[in-house]
């Protein structure tokens, strides 16, 4: 059974926030409250729906010591509480503890690995499959910074990617992805192994980050471009060096302002991703990270083209469906990181 407390808290912080919006009272809480409320209401639905079955099944129990009811008591019982079980599940779900970052938009950092101009293609290929998938999803992807090889592989990529849910996502593709097949440049058919890492991080608000602007080393310097008409003659390039953790960001888009903008931001996401680290660390010290921990040393996934599989390492999931895959067709796989989170989760918590 759900605990009856932990689900009147929730119904009552529910009614309070709605009070709160509608008498004009929460001022320039209002954002803050609209973004908690919104994301109450759809526990407070699941558990109020819960709370009718319950209310259900006692009705009928009752009805159990009328004989004239008796028998139609008997009937509706066993169904409700097959519906009260799966409910019970649901509102489990619901009250599972929320990572706060999972309604940000995201940054995806994508850099080749082991395997040279293969690698630099592959990490090409993830990218292509995050945009369509994005776009399947209705989120705004847009690429903050792209470095390219001569053969149109990727040296790295920063994408920004905004819309619903983002990170909730996103943050299972993490790690060391790697790819098995024939290269291109291959002229004797043989097999190779190389790797692309991808790096998902929650977007930070300026809350989250304080930086000192005296822990920071900004130089300005020229773009490197593709050549003839596209090198970049003025120094609008921006180079970001955070001292005290040594982190360097580099922006080169046309404009100087842009470049400051997207370095800093950058630069805020990935102090802020240290925190979260540091944090998710000590929580995990004593037992083995989980599925979503944000290790980008773990290889989780191998996409074997001659095969046409894709294997989640994880989960131990193989889908024999890699062409949809690589054309973003990401949702079955997502589905799946997420349910075993989930199931992880309540198996910690004793439910």
């Amino acid at each position: 059974m759900i605990a009856s407390d932990k689900i009147e808290q929730i119904i009552d912080r529910f009614q309070f926030l709605e009070a709160k919006m509608a008498d004009g009272s929460a001022g320039n809480e209002i954002a803050t409250l609209g973004r908690e409320y919104a994301e109450l209401r759809p526990v407070v639905e699941t558990v109020t729906a819960y709370k009718d079955l319950v209310a259900q099944i006692a009705d009928a129990e009752a009805m159990l010591a009328d004989p004239e009811m008796k028998e139609l008591a008997e009937l509706e019982l066993p169904d409700l509480k097959a519906a009260l079980e799966a409910s019970e599940h649901g509102v489990q779900l619901a009250l599972l503890p929320k990572d706060a970052a999972d309604g940000r938009p995201a940054l995806v950092e994508i850099r080749p690995g082991t395997g040279g101009d293969e690698a630099s293609l592959f990490a090409a290929d993830l990218l292509r499959m995050y945009q369509r998938y994005s776009e399947g999803q209705g989120w705004k992807f847009e690429i903050l910074e792209m470095s390219e090889t001569e053969l149109g592989g990727i040296k790295e990529v920063v994408a920004r990617v905004a819309g619903d849910g983002v990170f909730a996502k996103l943050k299972y593709e993490s790690g060391v992805h790697r790819v098995q097949r024939v290269p291109e440049t291959e002229s004797g058919g043989r097999i190779h192994t190389s790797a692309a890492t991808v790096a998902v991080l929650p977007e930070a608000e300026d809350v989250d980050v304080q930086i000192n602007p005296g822990d920071l080393r900004i130089d300005t310097m020229r773009a490197s471009g593709s050549g003839g008409q596209h090198v970049n003659t003025t120094d609008s390039a921006v180079r970001i060096l955070h001292i005290p953790t040594g982190i360097i960001v580099v922006s080169a888009e046309k404009s100087q302002h842009r470049n400051r903008e997207i370095a800093m931001q950058v630069l805020k996401t990935r102090l802020f991703d240290l925190e979260r680290q540091r944090v998710d660390g000590e929580r995990s010290a004593d037992r083995k990270a989980q599925v979503g921990s944000g290790d980008r040393s773990e290889r989780i996934r191998t996409y074997n083209f001659p095969q046409g599989r894709m294997t989640d390492h994880r989960i131990n999931l193989t889908l024999y469906s890699l062409n949809q895959v690589m054309q973003g067709d990401l949702e079955e796989t997502v589905l799946a990181l997420q349910a075993d989170a989930q199931a992880t989760l309540l198996a910690e918590m004793g439910a």
